[in-house]
């Protein structure tokens, strides 16, 4: 089967380039960036990641200097396109960093066939190149940045700065299939060739053993226990779900009476919430918060299966990763951590590498992961369930000890007021920080407050120029409620008290989407508890996506905005603000 290699340079979408050439019905493999240069000989066409490093770092992951000289058709991504220039004689600086939404200009090239005008694009990139390599010319050009694009067309030799990967480059599609169609791969792939391969994989990785696995009610572990039980069938598939107390309201309730509508019987439900409470009592660190409640599952694992009396030696544990939660936790060899989620903590890595884990659709993103549940005859409602993180809402109260404020502050605020005076807006920042991502790099800071009466159109434009200009902000929030009363932080940590009442904000939100038919428009929407002002806050987070790789901020009717907010301000909170954060440069969770 004709095959395209990605060599994998640590970038956050590797994994995405891939199953978009799959998507387009060529098998695609991942490779590390040393890979053997017989390995990616047999490939019909090469595609460079991106990455978090800069290529001027000494440490900079580099390819085998042969694979420039094989004749195969090569496709730089960001990272990858600054590499291709470096390598080949050209020349990368630091001197603009772009995050968002950008305009391209395309000039004539096979990659842009079928193009007709400018396009618009993703940016995620804190290098550019500056001056090309001999024998290239530039194809594509942003306001900020020249060498957008560019080619070799005699060696066949393209680069991107921007990411035609993420479905926020809309004609991002139409470049990788003019890709492949220079590459000559022929099109032999598809999502049944997937799940009759997964099935072998697993009979071949079980043998003779039972899987134990924890189903969180999902789409990821749903969508998991089926394949599993196709493969192996129910009586040696058994589900274990955990109400570890940071479920939603009614929550497991809901998930028991689901399961077993759709015919799921062999599986429990637990009540551990009081044990995970307890374990996170005083914790206010976000990592720390995440090791702890993937130690807790296991543990709680364990001891069911003592419990039930099962034999540790005839049982394998499973798991519904998917390959977001993987490459977020620094998954692969030159990627950075952005956070730890609860399925890669060092206890479930352990045994991982003792063999004592699987877990069939760890290579899939989410859309694709629908697509599979839809494949395998479950329901629409239980394939196209929102989006709900293993930590549940563990990640989703934020905790603190006390402020944490910018340095230089007052500096920091006249820069942002600058830029948002004219719009009629004020900014403020909040002291407590938040997990983002930007340039395929991890950054943990403050969040800025937009007040003032304006427009989505406004405040969308404006949001990325901040995260962009004032490297100190990671996130940008607008004011819903009528005004910012106090931003004092509270000294908290996770308690029943505090969830219950987030769990109560939360119902809100969502009934509310159901109620205005916005449900399945909307990809997913957290809640957000942040222990700011003297009865804390919420953050409402409405994000578009389809594979959590990237997201837009949903532009929800500013009228049912208002009502949602004007709900949960009777529970007694001080603000409501509305993240109008893209991703990147802000991750979909808070933490």
């Amino acid at each position: 089967m004709d095959k395209i290699i990605i060599l994998d340079f640590g970038g956050q979408y590797a994994h995405l380039i891939a199953r978009r050439i799959r998507q387009l019905g060529v098998y695609s493999e991942i490779l590390p960036n040393d890979a053997n240069i017989n390995k990616i000989k047999q490939a019909k066409g090469i595609i460079f990641s991106g990455g978090p490093t800069s290529v001027n770092s000494d440490d900079a992951p580099r390819p085998d200097k042969e694979v420039f000289n094989l004749g195969i058709p090569i496709l730089g991504i960001c990272y990858g396109h600054q590499l291709i220039a470096d390598s080949l004689g050209g020349v990368v600086k630091g001197d603009i960093k772009e995050y968002g939404f950008a305009t391209l200009q395309p000039k004539e090239s096979k990659l842009f066939h079928g193009f007709h005008g400018e396009q618009q694009i993703w940016m995620s990139h804190g290098d550019t190149v500056e001056k090309l390599p001999e024998g290239f010319e530039g194809i594509g050009s942003t306001e900020e940045c020249e060498a957008a694009a560019f080619e070799n067309k005699e060696k066949k030799i393209y680069g991107l700065q921007f990411h035609p990967e993420v479905t926020h480059t809309p004609h991002g599609m139409k470049i990788l299939e003019n890709f492949v169609e220079i590459t000559k791969a022929k099109k032999e792939w598809d999502m049944k060739n997937f799940i009759d391969n997964k099935i072998n994989e697993i009979k071949d990785f079980v043998k003779d053993k039972k899987v134990f696995l924890l189903v969180s009610g999902g789409v990821d572990s749903t969508v998991c226990f089926a394949l599993l039980e196709k493969a192996l069938g129910s009586e040696r598939v058994y589900g274990l779900n955990v109400d570890n107390g940071l479920v939603r309201k009614n929550e497991a309730e809901s998930i028991k009476k689901k399961l077993e509508e759709h015919h799921f019987k062999n599986f429990h439900v637990v009540d551990a919430s009081e044990e995970f409470l307890e374990a996170l009592k005083g914790v206010y660190e976000p990592e720390e918060k995440r090791k702890i409640i993937g130690e807790m599952f296991i543990k709680v694992q364990e001891s069911e299966l003592n419990k039930l009396n099962l034999n540790p030696e005839e049982w394998i544990v499973g798991q519904g990763t998917i390959y977001p939660d993987t490459i977020e936790t620094g998954g692969t060899k030159n990627a950075d951590l952005i956070k730890t989620h609860h399925n890669r903590v060092k206890l479930v890595q352990d045994l991982i590498d003792q063999g004592k884990i699987i877990e069939p659709i760890k290579e899939l993103y989410k859309d694709e992961v629908r697509e599979l549940g839809e494949k395998l005859g479950l329901p629409k409602k239980l394939v196209w369930r929102h989006p709900f993180p293993g930590p549940g809402l563990g990640v989703r109260c934020l905790c603190a000890s006390k402020a944490d404020h910018i340095k230089d502050e007052h500096l920091v605020e006249k820069k942002i007021e600058g830029m948002v005076v004219e719009l009629g807006l004020a900014a403020r920042i909040l002291p407590i920080k938040s997990v983002g991502v930007q340039g395929d790099e991890r950054t943990y800071r403050h969040p800025v407050v937009l007040m003032e009466k304006t427009s989505w159109d406004v405040l969308g434009d404006l949001a990325p120029k901040i995260t962009n200009k004032v490297h100190e902000i990671n996130r940008v929030l607008y004011l819903v409620s009528e005004k910012l009363e106090d931003i004092e932080v509270q000294d908290c940590y996770i308690t029943k008290e505090r969830l219950d009442k987030l769990r109560e904000a939360d119902d809100i939100a969502m009934n509310a989407l159901r109620h205005h038919g916005l449900y399945d428009e909307i990809w997913q929407m957290p809640t957000v508890l942040i222990p700011v002002g003297k009865n804390e806050s919420i953050v409402l987070r409405p994000v578009l996506s389809k594979e959590a790789m990237t997201a837009e901020f949903a532009k929800i009717e500013m009228k049912i905005v208002k009502e949602i907010a004007e709900e949960i301000m009777k529970l007694g909170f001080d603000q409501v603000f509305y993240d109008i954060t893209n991703k990147p440069p802000g991750t979909i969770e808070w933490e």
